[in-house]
């Protein structure tokens, strides 16, 4: 009988598998091996460090069309992302772990558009080509400003920032500083997020040249907080450092988490690579939920 009941529990049960790059941490949820309902109110408990697995989001895929690979990215306040460079990254190593990939390069959809993810050395690191970058406020979006958005200015919290903005699937707001830390980065960052400026909200990077191949960026990302490490923000630190003149096209960018390289043709396309680290995997016990609402 206790045999049967733990039968019935693994079935109804909710399977994961975590993996971080640079210590951005995701939980994948394979719809074809869990139901789950994934409102607001059961990602922000499932992401939750203390009351939860604890993750800076959820990557829900593949739902597999012909050769591509749909991936939905919810971040860990319930809101759904575009994009995620580290969440492709880490969905790819996810998709190449359980033997779903056949080919190699292979594309990925997301809400932000279509990638192409590359496998290199048996998953330790991955290569995506994310697609273009724009400058323009309309892509953004941007609200009360027209063509590019480069080398603006405004106010938060009484101290003045220059900033530029950018879209490779999903918004970002790069401050270009003198000097970075954390600190800056949790203090200034969750009042330009949620700028009226940015009817979406936006990503957050503060932005340090440290010469024309190295930039070092903080960041504090819609949806998640202070973050370690962020491939888009990567991505979109590095083209401006670029569309400036201010570095070269192919771009080290230095995180709390670690180092990404980022790469640009002549039009903004942009290539990342960088590393994924499987974690664990398990299950969710199917009265979690029921025992956290008490």
């Amino acid at each position: 009988m206790k045999n049967n009941r733990k039968e019935k529990k693994e079935e109804n049960a909710i399977k994961f598998h975590k993996y971080h790059g640079l210590g951005n941490d995701y939980i994948v949820i394979d719809p074809r091996k869990t139901k789950i309902t994934l409102d607001e109110s059961t990602i922000r408990l499932i992401c939750n460090r203390n009351f939860g697995v604890g993750s800076d989001g959820i990557l829900y895929g593949p739902e597999i069309k012909d050769t591509i690979f749909k991936l939905r990215i919810f971040n860990p306040d319930g809101s759904e992302a575009e994009k995620s460079g580290n969440g492709l990254r880490i969905f790819s190593r996810y998709l190449w772990d359980v033997g779903l990939v056949q080919t190699n390069p292979f594309i990925i959809n997301t809400i932000g558009g279509n990638v192409q993810s590359e496998i290199l050395e048996n998953g330790d690191l991955i290569k995506i080509e994310m697609g273009k970058v724009s400058f323009l406020a309309s892509d953004i979006p941007l609200k009360g400003d027209e063509g590019e958005v480069l080398n603006r200015n405004f106010v938060i919290q009484g101290k003045s920032f220059r900033y530029c903005a950018a879209n490779i699937g999903n918004p970002h707001c790069v401050i270009l500083c003198d000097d970075i830390s954390p600190e800056i980065a949790k203090e200034y960052g969750p009042h330009i997020e949620k700028n009226t400026i940015f009817p979406r909200r936006t990503n957050v990077q503060f932005m340090k040249i440290i010469n024309k191949k190295h930039i070092q960026i903080e960041i504090w990302e819609r949806g998640a907080g202070y973050t370690l490490a962020s491939g888009s923000s990567s991505i979109a630190s590095a083209a401006v450092a670029f569309k400036l003149g201010l570095c070269e096209d192919n771009i080290t960018v230095n995180m709390q988490g670690g180092d990404l390289n980022i790469e640009f043709t002549p039009d903004f396309s942009a290539t990342m690579i960088g590393p994924v680290i499987a974690i664990c995997e398990g299950i969710i016990q199917e009265d979690f939920f029921e025992k956290s609402k008490r």
